[in-house]
């Protein structure tokens, strides 16, 4: 009862993100009314996924008391799950757009056996990338390591092979919620995870008594028991709590895959994956060429991603939001409504990023010290984050803009954008800076990686306004 209630935002609550929206509304939204709507979705996501991000964060922590060896094994093994987990992940999150629609139409046991056929996505989804845990040699390969940091990688995967399939199923509960106005309870089940995952990995990497210390193995089976938890106390939230009735979600064992119904899911979802892999492998990748420097220089590495990534978080969060109430009310039929919240998500993000990269990069030797007491990590992770105030303003309006394109179910051009921009400016010209005539090092893929997201949030931003101009039919009025 007491998780039900934190969760609950349904027809009791008083937010107006709480309900689908009104189909009489008659005033396009101004700034400040778009904002008082965002918040109440966008903060329960950003505090989940803050919780989500701290799970790589211990285990950053942790490691770097092991030793850098072992620091360097959850750079590169983290980067090979997170290639994995991420690219089916957002196939999977294709549930979002398609539910976020038929709740503004108020269409609910649509959304609901959407959600079912997004449960078997993502248990049809999990085998191949169960097969590449399990037998992770093209990482070790792609990072060149030597033969006992490759063992702790494989130490650290193969537990992560049985947390994939409870992952992914989190994963289809997390876009229904969030696509329905009910982000508190995703943002409980994190929550409740964190708490969980300290003590666990506490346990499991140092030892205790009579059990051995796993160092980074106990890092991924932590994260698996996690895991399966989170998916067991999803699907108890669907049975027991009140709001989802209408739904009528049905059982998962009693159901089939309805192949047509998948493949609807399939036409958004391949493209939002193949845009979430290439974004997150924009980053993965830097790992595991830069671990061909040495264990220092990828230590130096994982820390400056787990902040970035830290700050990241707030830029999803409004991207989930204005995703939600753009589909919202494209499935009730407010284009204008849905132009004007995308764009105020889109300004507010920006504002926000450009202040927190500000502060942080204003702040960063005592933020790397809190990372490591190890004086070449912190050596080796310091100049990375000069970069880190250009990086997260174009990182932050990338993702908002993506967002809220994927409410209007455009994700096949901004997954070309994505690889041009990406893969080619970022990873292909940090290729050259750091392993080329200039040799910058770690520092070469840090810089082309902003020039990268530079490009990719300006690109997307253009594209945004072109399809909002081509859909939406112009506002007849204002409320100034």
């Amino acid at each position: 009862m007491a998780l039900q209630s934190l969760c609950r935002t349904g027809p009791r609550a008083r937010g107006p993100a709480a309900r689908p929206p009104r189909r009489d509304a008659p005033l396009i939204p101004r700034f400040r009314d778009s904002v008082r709507r965002l918040l109440p979705l966008a903060w329960p996501v950003w505090i989940g996924q803050l919780a989500v991000m701290l799970f790589s964060t211990v285990d950053t922590l942790m490691l770097g008391r092991v030793g850098p060896v072992d620091l360097a094994a959850l750079a590169v093994g983290s980067a090979a799950y997170i290639t994995i987990f991420v690219g089916l992940m957002g196939v999977v999150l294709a549930v979002g757009p398609m539910v976020g629609r038929q709740f503004g139409a108020r269409d609910l046991p649509a959304a609901g056996r959407h959600l079912v056929q997004a449960q078997w996505l993502a248990l049809l989804a999990c085998v191949p990338g169960c097969a590449v845990l399990l037998w992770p040699e093209p990482f070790v390969w792609l990072a060149r390591l030597d033969p006992a940091l490759a063992d702790k990688v494989a130490a650290y995967t193969r537990p992560l092979a049985i947390a994939l399939p409870f992952a992914l199923l989190t994963t289809a509960f997390r876009g229904f919620a969030n696509a329905v106005s009910r982000p508190k309870a995703v943002m409980a089940l994190q929550l409740g995870g964190l708490a969980l995952k300290v003590p666990l990995n506490a346990l499991l990497v140092f030892g205790w008594g009579p059990l051995p210390a796993m160092g980074v193995a106990g890092c991924a089976w932590a994260t698996t028991l996690v895991m399966a938890l989170q998916a067991a106390c999803a699907q108890a939230l669907l049975r027991r709590d009140p709001f989802y009735r209408p739904f009528s979600v049905p059982h998962l064992w009693d159901t089939r895959p309805d192949w047509k119904a998948l493949a609807a899911q399939l036409r958004l979802g391949l493209p939002m994956g193949g845009s979430i892999l290439v974004e997150v492998t924009g980053f993965t990748f830097m790992a595991f060429f830069i671990a061909r420097l040495g264990a220092t220089a990828v230590a130096g590495h994982q820390i400056a991603v787990n902040l970035v990534a830290m700050m990241f978080m707030m830029a999803l969060a409004l991207g989930t939001a204005g995703q939600t109430l753009v589909a919202q009310h494209i499935g009730a039929g407010q284009w204008g409504h849905a132009r004007a919240v995308g764009r105020h998500a889109l300004l507010l993000c920006a504002a926000l990023a450009a202040v927190l990269g500000g502060l942080v990069a204003g702040a960063r030797a005592p933020v790397v010290a809190l990372y490591t007491d190890n004086a070449e990590a912190a050596a080796a992770a310091l100049p990375l984050l000069v970069w880190i105030w250009f990086f997260h303003l174009g990182d932050a309006v990338q993702t908002v803009s993506a967002s809220v394109l994927r409410a209007h179910h455009v994700a096949t051009l901004p997954m070309v954008i994505y690889v041009l921009a990406l893969w080619g400016v970022g990873i292909g010209g940090g290729y050259w800076l750091a392993f080329g005539p200039p040799g910058l090092g770690a520092v070469g893929f840090w810089s082309a990686a902003t020039a990268g997201l530079l490009t990719a949030a300006t690109l997307l931003v253009a594209l945004q306004v072109w399809v909002e101009r081509q859909e939406a039919p112009p506002p007849v009025t204002s409320a100034g």
